[in-house]
């Protein structure tokens, strides 16, 4: 099969979504315990100031990868908007921390801090560049992405891709989120180049390697940290790394 295009997503492929996350979620946490505990009649006239109390950072980051995926699945459903499904994750946190109920214009203040630190905190993957490098020689590159254009385009602007960023589409906009074969189709019509003729390379299993797959693509998985002994999966090709995509193209 000769491949004319290859597609990515973006987070968790091109972009390190997680370790941005926790850096941003993790200096919230850690602002507000601090905030807490320095609150009136918490340290007695006269006392020295109480530290900043610790915490799980591992339980904290569990719970917000799960809420953060569970929320954001409801956003891409249509249940929620995005500003929505933020509060949801920031009120669901704040509980969860015992910082009793926040309201909405709260949740929202805490979230802007959030997404001032989480984009301070956007890194490529070190393998990104090089295989980006290497498979747009003689081939059309995109990117396929569950989420709101600007911010997306702002992503690939960032970590030094936005030579990607007009040939990227965005459920936001299309109003058509993976796993749909709609999205998978579009880029392709964008790009000018036939599904069969196209690889898409994805970090979810599901949702990106094999939902191309139905569409019609090549689907790749990018299983950057596999699980001890795993078998790869028998209906798609799978990599550990963007390095590995070139060879298997060729």
């Amino acid at each position: 099969m000769m491949i004319d295009a290859v597609l990515f997503d973006l987070d968790g492929t091109l972009l390190d979504h997680d370790a941005a996350a926790e850096a941003a979620v993790l200096g919230g946490v850690a602002a507000e315990l601090a905030a807490a505990a320095a609150l009136p009649g918490r340290v007695p006239e006269g006392e020295p100031a109480l530290p900043a109390p610790e915490f799980d950072r591992d339980e904290v980051l569990r719970f917000w990868r799960r809420i953060e995926r569970t929320e954001y699945d409801r956003y891409l459903a249509g249940e929620l908007t995005v500003q929505e499904q933020r509060r949801t994750r920031a009120v669901a946190l704040a509980a969860h921390l015992g910082l009793g109920r926040w309201s909405a214009e709260r949740a929202d203040d805490w979230f802007t801090g959030y997404l001032r630190r989480y984009r301070a905190s956007w890194r490529a993957y070190p393998d990104v560049p090089d295989a980006v490098r290497e498979l747009g020689t003689g081939r059309r590159l995109g990117v396929i992405t569950n989420g709101e254009g600007e911010i997306q385009r702002s992503k690939l602007r960032a970590i030094g891709l936005g030579a990607l960023a007009p040939h990227t589409t965005a459920s936001g906009e299309t109003g058509r989120p993976k796993p749909d074969p709609a999205i998978f189709h579009l880029a392709c019509r964008t790009l000018g180049t036939a599904p069969a003729r196209t690889a898409y390379v994805g970090d979810r299993l599901d949702l990106d390697a094999r939902a191309a797959t139905a569409a019609g693509l090549l689907g790749i998985w990018l299983d950057r940290t596999p699980a001890p002994d795993a078998a790869p999966p028998a209906d798609v090709p799978r990599v550990h790394s963007l390095a590995e995509v070139a060879a298997l193209l060729s």
